[in-house]
């Protein structure tokens, strides 16, 4: 028998008991939907997530921290000898100084954080409104949500105020006691962007604009690696001046495998309704073996061999397979895209911000696809080798 044959003859079903095939590939297509649909929320979870804490430069920086010992402090010496480091590209210090910033009448204590303008593409901070820093030498300010709360004023309205900023710096005196020394700046600072962390109060400015307080302790340096494969080799010689060294990456790459344990878990409730569909489409090939019983003793008295009627109901339930699979995608897609847009619809009516909860892999839908015509191609082994078992002279009989 032609293969052209087997397919017209498999489809047969599609015709004679629509309803049933139909409900049977729509059972598949629930399954294979709610695998998809879950996944994709744990897909979506994750990329929302790393969005927001990571560019391409922030993945190749590391950060470079004193610890908790004294006896070792980051210094302009320091940061020349790790900028000399073969493979590192940019090294961006951080100094944390307490201060007090006032705006009109209202005055805060707050950290000021003093950095360069290219320190929030290497740490990966995103403003919320506004923008970055965009000069060293400039008086410009980057404020925290929190921040701007403590002025009665919302972070999208503090852009263009001004601050005026005091520093309270410390430094040990001839009898080795620690003193403050407080220095009112003259310049004020206007604030250009804000970044949202509406628990801690904070400022960034330009360090370069502090250049005659002599700032000589860092508490922070970004350091970025021309290639990831350095990374390491960099890290290790950064260690061996006695700092202690973190990267993003490797918070990413744990924070990717617990992404994986997540959609795994997601993936699991889905099999659960895979499960129950491809025992729908047992039952339902094992009915049409019932009722064709007559039709094979035919089909084998007319010459049609055993491997001509396993290979019909394979492809039968091949057929309803792949369609559920197709059908899971669509239901899939679509109830991604409902949920998505009722939930964003809820997050605007409260004055949140409207989000993409659900990514979809190319190469997982084509997966899925597949594994749905897999299981279509499971069921069908057993009814097609007991037809292919039947005695055609029993099957002539049978009524």
């Amino acid at each position: 028998m032609k293969l052209i044959d087997s397919l017209v003859l498999s489809t047969r079903m599609f015709k004679t008991r629509p309803l049933r095939t139909f409900l049977t590939v729509l059972g598949v297509g629930v399954g294979i939907g709610a695998v998809l649909f879950l996944v994709s929320l744990g897909y979506g979870l994750q990329n929302l997530i790393l969005s927001q804490i990571t560019t391409t430069d922030s993945l190749l920086s590391l950060d470079v921290q004193t610890g908790s010992s004294d006896l070792v402090s980051l210094r302009e010496e320091h940061v020349r000898d790790i900028r000399n480091i073969e493979s590192v590209e940019e090294v961006s210090p951080v100094s944390n100084l307490s201060s007090q910033i006032s705006m009109g009448s209202i005055t805060s204590n707050s950290m000021v954080k003093a950095v360069d303008n290219n320190f929030f593409r290497l740490n990966g901070t995103l403003t919320q409104f506004g923008q970055a820093l965009t000069s060293n030498d400039k008086y410009e300010a980057v404020i925290s949500s929190a921040g701007s709360k403590l002025f009665n004023m919302e972070p999208e309205d503090i852009i263009g105020e001004e601050v005026s900023i005091s520093l309270f710096l410390t430094h040990i005196d001839e009898d080795g006691y620690e003193e403050v020394d407080i220095k009112n700046r003259e310049e004020k600072y206007k604030i250009i962007g804000v970044v949202e962390d509406n628990n801690d109060n904070y400022i960034f400015i330009s360090g370069k604009t502090l250049d005659d307080l002599n700032i000589d302790n860092f508490n922070l340096l970004k350091v970025k690696v021309d290639d990831e494969s350095n990374m390491e080799m960099v890290r290790q010689k950064i260690i061996a001046k006695g700092f202690l060294v973190s990267s993003l990456s490797d918070t990413i790459d744990q924070a990717k495998q617990i992404f994986k344990v997540v959609q795994i878990v997601l993936a699991l409730f889905g099999l659960i309704a895979l499960t129950v569909s491809a025992i729908g489409m047992f039952n339902t090939m094992t009915v049409s073996l019932l009722e064709r019983i007559s039709e094979i003793g035919i089909m084998r008295a007319i010459g049609v061999t055993t491997h001509d009627i396993i290979k019909m109901f394979l492809l039968e339930s091949i057929l309803m397979g792949f369609l559920g699979g197709v059908g899971g995608v669509v239901i899939g897609y679509l109830a991604g895209f409902l949920s998505n847009f009722g939930l964003n619809f809820i997050a605007q009516k409260f004055g949140g911000q409207s989000l993409d909860l659900f990514y979809q892999p190319p190469w997982f839908v084509l997966f899925i696809i597949f594994f749905s015509t897999i299981v279509g191609f499971v069921t069908g082994i057993y009814p097609s080798i007991k037809a292919s078992r039947i005695n055609p002279l029993n099957a002539l009989r049978y009524k």
